[in-house]
């Protein structure tokens, strides 16, 4: 029951307690990472199969989470598209030659997972050599966030080249989601074949975008991904943050399980987005940052509103700040089994 806890919770099945895994829980709030960091850069760490497990197997050795993350950047494919990219430290991708023409997404060159980022199923290989009570969970970005790192050429606040390429040429703009949607099953793809028993869609800044847009120039291209990936037999989540004026579309998407933001209460979500979709989510995680009796009180009210634990994943909001104290996140991990457990006792 243990290893397959995750995956059962987001196909909607019974589970002994309520699964927990945090987002970014292989990372700078780690002595582990902090310590590798000082060696290795960012890129380095993502590109070496044994040094990203490591990362990898950090959290799940300290905490009891039920599943780890493979330790990868959403931008790792870039190059497979012919996009040369850094990783700049406190800013993220950085793209010197933006997208910002049809002739630029039509230099794009064909991608091949295996061919340009072998790395990380290599990474999800040694973790389950080393890691046998617990699955891995693959990732990548999704179409629209990784269509402005492109476009912007690294993160932004206003997204205004791309609104620019959205609204003034949007056959261009439809034109790189596409081709980002194909790269990102192939990507998805080699992770599943790699090992990661579910897989998430990081699509983090489409909040930005309102819900006209979302429909006629997003939805399609999700829709492409998770039913290309149905296949695979792996279970998948749709995740954004400041989206909850997208929730009925978000339920459209074809994802088995919708990952949600702080902003909206559990509860909310669920009567928005109907009775099948499972919900990951959704402690702030600020909690993380405050005392004891805070951070219970606040993750029992995000349990609260998912009344018997049933089709639900405890995730953070967003993921784990650096500020935070690893205690922290233990006594958060105890406390949700702890719950759950009880939930179903009832």
């Amino acid at each position: 029951m243990r290893r397959a806890r995750l995956v059962r919770a987001l196909r909607g099945e019974e589970t002994d307690t309520t699964p927990v895994w945090l987002m970014r829980q292989a990372g700078r709030h780690l002595p582990g990472y902090r310590k590798l960091r000082e060696e290795h850069p960012l890129l380095e760490i993502a590109r070496t199969p044994e040094l990203a497990a490591e990362v990898t197997l950090e959290p799940v050795r300290r905490y009891d989470v039920d599943a780890g993350v493979v330790f990868a950047d959403i931008s790792l494919p870039f190059l497979g598209l012919g996009v040369p990219f850094s990783i700049d430290p406190g800013v993220g991708p950085v793209v010197p030659h933006p997208l910002r023409t049809r002739s630029d997404v039509d230099a794009l060159t064909a991608f091949d997972a295996r061919a340009s980022v072998p790395f990380v199923g290599q990474a999800i290989e040694r973790f389950l050599e080393r890691e046998s009570e617990r699955p891995i969970i693959g990732f990548a970005g999704g179409p629209f966030t990784l269509a402005s790192y492109l476009i912007e050429g690294g993160p932004s606040r206003e997204y205004v080249e791309t609104k620019r390429l959205l609204y003034s040429d949007p056959g261009t703009f439809d034109r790189l989601v596409d081709r980002l949607a194909t790269m990102t099953v192939d990507y998805l793809r080699l992770q599943a074949e790699s090992g990661a028993a579910a897989l998430q869609l990081f699509d983090t800044w489409v909040g930005a975008v309102p819900p006209s847009v979302f429909e006629h120039h997003v939805l399609a291209p999700v829709q492409r991904i998770f039913e290309e990936l149905r296949a695979l037999h792996r279970p998948t989540i749709y995740f954004s943050t400041g989206s909850s004026h997208l929730l009925e579309l978000l339920a459209r998407t074809g994802a088995d399980a919708l990952g949600v933001d702080w902003r909206e209460p559990l509860g909310r979500v669920r009567a928005r987005v109907g009775p099948t979709m499972a919900l990951q989510g959704n402690l702030d995680p600020g909690a993380l940052l405050g005392t004891r009796e805070t951070l219970r009180r606040e993750a029992r009210r995000v349990l609260d509103e998912v009344p018997g634990g049933r089709a639900h994943v405890f995730n953070l909001g967003h993921g784990v700040l650096p500020a935070t104290d690893p205690e922290r996140v233990r006594e958060l991990v105890e406390l949700v089994h702890e719950a759950g457990r009880g939930e179903r006792k009832r």
